[in-house]
This record gives C-alpha cells, sequence and structure tokens, in this order.
C-alpha cells in the first residue's frame, strides 16, 4: 500500500503545472466533452506509466538526455503549429460520433506528451524503487488523474465564454514557448 500512496503523491504534485495540465485544458476548452477527455487521460496514462515502470530504464539507456530534451521541444514547437490550425468538423458528425474521436486524440496527445516527462520518470524511479510495479503504475495514474480531471472540468464548463480563436493562439504560444524553454535550458 506504501507504494500506492507514495506513487499517487510523488506524481500529483509533480503535475502541478505540467505541460500536461496545460494540454488538459486545451483539450477542454477545444472540444468541451469532459468525459472522453478524462477516459483518454487515463487509458494514455495507464498505457505509458505501465511501460514506463516496465521498459523505462532501457529506454535510458538507449537515448541520451540530449537526444530526449531535442525530441521533446520539437513535439512542443510541432503542438505550438498544429493547435493554430482549426479543427473542421460538421456539426452533424460532433454530434454522432465525436466523443471516440475526442477520445482517441487525447489518448494520443497525453501518451506523447508523458514521453520523457517528469512524471514518466518519477514513475521509473518509483517503479525501481518500490514493488509491486501495479501499485506504483495504480498509483501514479491515479495522481495524474487527481491533477487533470478538475482542469478539464473547469476547462470545459468555461470554455464557452472563451473565445476559441484566442485560446488557439494562446495555446500555441504557451506551447512555442515551453518547446524553446526546453530547448535553451
Amino acid at each position: 500500500m506504501q507504494a500506492f500512496l507514495v506513487s499517487t503523491s510523488a506524481v500529483a504534485i509533480a503535475e502541478i503545472g505540467d505541460k500536461t495540465q496545460l494540454l488538459s485544458l486545451v483539450l477542454a476548452a477545444k472540444y468541451r466533452r469532459p468525459w472522453p477527455i478524462c477516459l483518454g487521460i487515463l487509458a494514455a496514462t495507464l498505457a505509458n506509466h505501465a511501460l514506463a515502470g516496465w521498459a523505462g530504464t532501457l529506454v535510458a539507456h538507449w537515448l541520451t538526455p540530449d537526444v530526449l530534451r531535442w525530441l521533446v521541444a520539437l513535439s512542443f514547437l510541432a503542438v505550438a503549429a498544429w493547435t493554430l490550425v482549426p479543427d473542421k468538423v460538421d456539426e452533424e458528425g460532433a454530434a454522432r460520433g465525436a466523443g471516440h474521436g475526442v477520445l482517441v486524440a487525447t489518448m494520443i496527445a497525453f501518451f506523447l506528451a508523458e514521453m520523457g516527462d517528469k512524471t514518466q520518470v518519477a514513475t521509473i524511479v518509483l517503479g525501481a524503487q518500490y514493488s509491486p510495479l501495479w501499485q506504483v503504475v495504480a498509483g501514479t495514474t491515479l495522481g495524474m488523474l487527481l491533477a487533470n480531471v478538475p482542469v478539464v472540468w473547469l476547462g470545459a464548463r468555461f470554455a464557452q465564454r472563451l473565445p476559441l480563436t484566442a485560446a488557439r493562439i494562446g495555446a500555441s504560444l504557451l506551447f512555442a514557448a515551453l518547446g524553446v524553454w526546453i530547448l535553451l535550458r
């Protein structure tokens, strides 16, 4: 039980102000569908943290910290550019089945955003230090949800009051700034 509690606390604290909280807000403002976003966060985090706990130490031997830093920074710059492109979803399609699209988009975005992130690294360290591994993965996943689910629900609720173009430009600038910041540290 200690592995679960320590993992939950460590990731919930580490996630405060992290890029995936920003991603949660962007997804909530963009799609305004909190349930599929939250489910996508859950699925992506479980998959990512399970892989991190199981194989993270092997990946650390293959990629140098500099290569990983460049990959993460370039990914942020790509997301910054992608964020500027408005979605072209017709209202009928949105009413019929956009929940699956939102779910898949969230899973992919969160899985990729967690690559090399401090919570993924924390999962590797916690997996090496505590047993059983399933408690570490469950704890880190719960920590991620505790930090991001409130952001999704509040973002979805207040997104109607935000001008979408301004939110898209603001999010793009934030992602670009994060990419540049990562390159310069």
